[in-house]
C-alpha cells in the first residue's frame, strides 16, 4: 500500500466514531465561546463592492452568499449557500481576477460579510498560476478554497479535519453552480503546491488551503511566484491550535491524487429555477416519513454520476438505503444495483448517532472511497454532497449531509473495508 495512502487512512481512522467514543466524548461547547465565522481585513485595504445586475461580479458573489439570517438567544447565524458542518464555516475563497475589465489584476479576499471582494495584492507580473499551473496564466479567475481550522475543532475537536474538507468540497460545489448559471467552464485542481502558498499568502499555521479553481483562457506565459509575502490576518478573533488537524493536513497534502481525463458534465436543469434552487437551500432537521418517487430518485442518481471537471480525482462509491422510494424494494443498493432487501431505517437511525433523519429519510446515502489521496477524496465526497443537495431541492426534495456516524458498524452494514468519508439524507 503507497505511503501516501496509509498516512490519510491513519488520520481518517484516528477519528473514527463508535458507539463508545460518543458516550465517553458527548463533546458540549458553549456557544458564547465560539469563533468569530468571517474574516475581515483591515479597513484601509481596497474594497470593490459586488454588483449583483454585473454578471462578473454576480458569478463571485454566488459562489459564498449569505442566503437567510436566523437570530437565536446566542446571537445571530448567516446561512449561505454552501452548507457546513454545525453551521461554524470554515472555509474562505479568495479570488485572482487577470484582465477582466473594471477590476485591477490582483488577488482578492471574498468578504463574504459585506459582499465585497478586498484587494490584498496587486499582480505585476507574479501570480497565483506558478504555484498550481506552472508555465501558463489566466485570463480570468482562479479561486482558493482555504480553511481556518480553528471554527471547526472549537467543536468538533480532531474530527474536523473531516469536516473541513467535506466543508471545502461543499464550497467548490458552490463555486460549479454559480458558474453553470453563469456559463463559464471551470476546472477543479487539487494537486498543487498548497504549502509554499500557505506560507506567501501570511496565513501561519491559522490557515490552509484546500484546493483550487481555474475559469478562464489559459495562455503559455510564465508568471513567476508572489514577489512580496502578504501580511497576516487571522480569520477568528482568537484562536487555540490543533496540533493533529495541522499534522494532518501536513502529511496529506504532497500525495498525488488519481489522475482521469478532465471532461465537464452536462446539467440539463431551468437556469431560473436552479437559481432560485441555489438561494432557497437549505439542511432538513426532520422529514414527515413520505415517500419519494422512483423517477425522482433515479434523476438524482443520474445527476450524481455526472463526471466532474478535474483531472485529480479519487472515485467515490455511493451505497443507498432505501427506505421509502414508490416502485424500489428497501435495501441496500450499489448505484441502481440491490444488494440486500430488508427494511434498514431503525439501523441506519442507529448508526447515524441515533439521529432521526437517517431512519425518517427516502434515502441514507454513504459515501466510500478506497483513495491515494484523502484531502482530494474527502472534497469530492462533498462536491458529490453540494450536487445532491441541489439536484434534491430542486426536485422539490428536502436533503442533508450526516458527518458523525459510526464508522466501522456503517462498514459492516454496507459490506465494505474502504473508509466512509460522508453520509447524506433525502426525503420528505
Amino acid at each position: 500500500m503507497p505511503s501516501s495512502q496509509i498516512s490519510g487512512k491513519a488520520y481518517h481512522n484516528a477519528t473514527k466514531h463508535s458507539y463508545l467514543s460518543v458516550q465517553l466524548d458527548p463533546n458540549y461547547v458553549d456557544a458564547s465561546t465560539q469563533p468569530s465565522s468571517f474574516k475581515i481585513y483591515p479597513k484601509f485595504y481596497r474594497r470593490v463592492k459586488l454588483n449583483l445586475n454585473n454578471p462578473v461580479h454576480s458569478f463571485i458573489s454566488l459562489t459564498s452568499a449569505i442566503t437567510l439570517e436566523k437570530v437565536y438567544k446566542d446571537g445571530p447565524y448567516k446561512l449561505r449557500v454552501n452548507p457546513s458542518a454545525g453551521a461554524l464555516y470554515p472555509t474562505e475563497v479568495y479570488v485572482q481576477v487577470r484582465g477582466i475589465e473594471g477590476i485591477v489584476n490582483g488577488i482578492y479576499h471574498l468578504e463574504v460579510e459585506n459582499n465585497c471582494l478586498t484587494l490584498i495584492y496587486e499582480l505585476i507580473d507574479d501570480g497565483l498560476e506558478s504555484y498550481i499551473i506552472p508555465g501558463k496564466s489566466i485570463n480570468g479567475f482562479i479561486f482558493l478554497i482555504s480553511c481556518v481550522y480553528y471554527r471547526s475543532s472549537w467543536k468538533y475537536q480532531n474530527r474536523s479535519i473531516r469536516y473541513c474538507l467535506l466543508d471545502s468540497g461543499h464550497h467548490l460545489g458552490a463555486i460549479a453552480a454559480s458558474a453553470f448559471l453563469h456559463k463559464r467552464d471551470i476546472q477543479l485542481i487539487f494537486d498543487f503546491d498548497k504549502l509554499t502558498l500557505n506560507s506567501d499568502l501570511g496565513f501561519e499555521n491559522k490557515e490552509f488551503i484546500t484546493a483550487c479553481v481555474v475559469s478562464g483562457e489559459v495562455q503559455d506565459k510564465k508568471i513567476r511566484h508572489l514577489r512580496l509575502k502578504i501580511p497576516f490576518v487571522c480569520g477568528t478573533d482568537y484562536f487555540e491550535s490543533n496540533q493533529f488537524i495541522e499534522d494532518a493536513y501536513q502529511a496529506t497534502t504532497l500525495q498525488k491524487s488519481r489522475q482521469q481525463k478532465l471532461e465537464y458534465p452536462q446539467f440539463d436543469f431551468d437556469k431560473d429555477k436552479f437559481y432560485q434552487t441555489v438561494w432557497d437551500r437549505r439542511s432538513i432537521r426532520r422529514f414527515r416519513k413520505e415517500a419519494i418517487s422512483q423517477e425522482d430518485y433515479l434523476y438524482v442518481v443520474q445527476q450524481l454520476q455526472q463526471s466532474i471537471p478535474t483531472e485529480n480525482y479519487e472515485e467515490i462509491e455511493i451505497y443507498s438505503v432505501v427506505h421509502r422510494v414508490n416502485g424500489m424494494t428497501p435495501g441496500l443498493y450499489k448505484g441502481t444495483n440491490l444488494i440486500k432487501t430488508g427494511n434498514f431505517s431503525e439501523k441506519t437511525g442507529y448508526l447515524c448517532i441515533n439521529q432521526a433523519i437517517a431512519k425518517d429519510s427516502a434515502v441514507t446515502l454513504f459515501f466510500v472511497s478506497d483513495y491515494l489521496n484523502y484531502q482530494t477524496a474527502m472534497q469530492i465526497a462533498g462536491f458529490l454532497g453540494q450536487r445532491l443537495y441541489l439536484t434534491s431541492n430542486y426536485l422539490g426534495i428536502q436533503c442533508s449531509g450526516i458527518g458523525a456516524y459510526y464508522d466501522d458498524e456503517t462498514q459492516e452494514l454496507l459490506e465494505t473495508n474502504k473508509d466512509v468519508l460522508y453520509g447524506m439524507v433525502i426525503g420528505i
